[in-house]
Formats: C-alpha cells, structure tokens, sequence
C-alpha cells in the first residue's frame, strides 16, 4: 500500500502518517527504487492501534510509552490514569453545570446580581444587602456601587475560606438593628466627599464625621477577622507612592472619601487595639 492507500484504510491523514514517523510511534517502511514507501498489513495494524489509543485521550507521548512496552504493563498504568483524569474532569463539568442552572434560575427569577456571576455566597450576602435596602428605601449609592465591586472582585480572588469568613464578618452589619439606616447615613456622608476639597477647614469636619460613622457602622467581628495589623494596613494603604491592589483600590475614591475610609481603619485599630488590652 502507498501512504494515501493506508491512510485511507486506517481514516488518517497521510500527514497524520508522516507525523508519526517523525515521532517514531509508526515505523518507516520500505521504499521502491522510486522512493515511495511501500506499506504493509503490520503497519496498518500498528496504524489501527495509534488511532485508537489517541480516540481514547492519550498524547503521542503516552501512546509512545504504551506502544513501547510489549507486555502492556505500561499501558494498563496509562489508561488508569486516563481514567481518573476523565472522572475528575467529569465531576468537574457536572459541578460547572449544576452551578449554570443555578444562575438560570436566578436569571429566570429575577435575582442575578449585574456583578454576576458569582459565587452563590456572595449572592447571597448580596441579596441580604438588596432586602436591607429595599425594607428603608435605601436611594442608590455610588460608593455602595464600589462595595459591591470590590465584594464581585474579593469573591474572584480570595480564597473560598477567606471570602466566608469575611462575608460572615460583615453579616452583624446588616442584621443588627438600624443597620440599614446606619449604612443609608455612611454612603450619603461619603458620596457628599466626592468633589470635597481636602484643603478646606469645612471637609476635614466633614471627613471625620463620616470616618467615626464608618467605624460605628462596622461589625466587631470584621475587626476580629482583619486583626489589628490588617486594620492597620488598611488605615496607611493608599498613601503617595503605593502600589498593587490596595492602591488600586483607594484609587477608585475621591481624596476626601479615601482619606474618611483611612481614619475609620485607624478607629477600628484602637478599638482593637483597645480590645487587645482588656481583653
């Protein structure tokens, strides 16, 4: 048989044949005088088998290694590992999809956040934080819009353990009583800082106002889950010269409002601080 002819017969390509040459998977055959191969029964055999190890999953390297070891040892090791990779990709799809049909849900319901999707503890915390509102018509917010954008991109980047235990730390501040109403007051004294300028008398009374309305509104659990040194990075983050996420996320704030979010930070370290001591 010539190339196409084996090809042909096997349903490969002649480029696939001659890959495999290269490779060493498929030995060469020998040639005429007029330099065509000349193939035979064994390398269609050989062929046949190639095409049925890659159908399986394998790579070339590993259909290479199972082709090289006559007695198949290599090859039953092979396919056990093939299998467990598969079933963990399976269960792996099969948790993707549950998740798809949760947000379809949501979707069909009315519930998927506009920062969606995320994870189903997050929207959760989210729709706590939507009930909150919605029960003290709550107006909307432009630094509550920058809560939830930070909470959409801690849901992506942290750990799943540490994102629970943040959104558990925070949850105090929304169940306990006039939380709403003190959330309401905080993102109106901080939307009112949005063009303050820092160099007027008038915006640093203003600015610690809004600072010890912050940290009042703010849970003892979340001083609990920073720790006094996390607080304390918090109250310096965002200076002159930072860089990296913290910096980025100060960025988004007006100076004034970032200035309020760095003294309530630095309330919340003598509050743990002060806790520490009694404690």
């Amino acid at each position: 048989m010539r190339i196409g002819e084996l090809a042909g017969a096997v349903g490969v390509t002649p480029r696939a044949i001659r890959h495999y040459h290269h490779l060493g998977l498929l030995p060469e055959p020998e040639r005429r005088p007029n330099g065509y191969r000349v193939y035979g029964l064994r390398h269609a055999v050989a062929l046949a088998r190639i095409r049925r190890l890659t159908e399986l999953g394998l790579g070339l390297a590993e259909v290479r290694d199972a082709l090289a070891d006559d007695a198949g040892r290599e090859l039953a090791e092979i396919l056990a590992e093939l299998d467990a990779d598969l079933a963990r990709q399976e269960a792996a799809l099969q948790e993707r999809r549950a998740r798809l049909r949760s947000l379809l849900d949501d979707a069909e319901r009315g519930r998927l956040t506009r920062e969606g999707p995320v994870s189903p503890e997050l929207a959760d915390f989210f729709g706590e934080m939507a009930r909150a509102s919605a029960e003290h018509a709550v107006p909307h917010s432009a630094m509550a819009e920058q809560d939830r954008a930070f909470l959409a991109l801690l849901d992506t980047t942290a750990a799943p353990e540490d994102r629970d235990a943040f959104l558990a730390a925070m949850r105090p501040a929304l169940a306990s009583p006039g939380a709403a109403e003190r959330a309401h007051e905080v993102y109106v004294r901080l939307d009112a800082l949005a063009d303050a300028d820092l160099a007027d008398p008038r915006t640093d009374d203003a600015v610690d106002r809004a600072a010890r309305l912050l940290a009042d509104a703010l849970p003892d659990s979340l001083v609990t889950e920073l720790g006094v040194t996390g607080a304390r990075v918090l109250a310096e983050g965002g200076g002159a010269g930072d860089e990296g996420f913290l910096a980025a996320v100060f960025a988004e704030f007006a100076p004034a409002q970032a200035e309020a979010v760095r003294r309530a930070m630095r309330l919340l370290v003598r509050r743990g601080t002060h806790g520490e001591e009694t404690g």
